[in-house]
């Protein structure tokens, strides 16, 4: 089986390329309808765990996804 960039990262790719969109325009609209207030600051404190979760996850899967193909 070969392990080559159209199996391994683009799938990669468009999952967090889409996935990201959706969550950029989901956080827009949040913030757009009012259900945040970034002047609470535990409301700014969650807004930021949101952003940093989805850095977080995107991170350790491009990292288990390169050990798993090169170390």
């Amino acid at each position: 089986m070969t392990q080559d960039f159209f199996t391994i990262w683009l799938p990669f790719i468009y999952l967090y390329g889409v996935g990201s969109i959706f969550f950029v325009l989901g956080m827009i609209i949040i913030k757009k309808s009012g259900a945040v207030n970034l002047q609470i600051r535990s409301e700014r404190r969650w807004y930021k765990v949101l952003v940093f979760g989805l850095a977080y996850f995107i991170f350790i899967h491009f990292i288990l996804t390169y050990a798993a193909l090169y170390w």
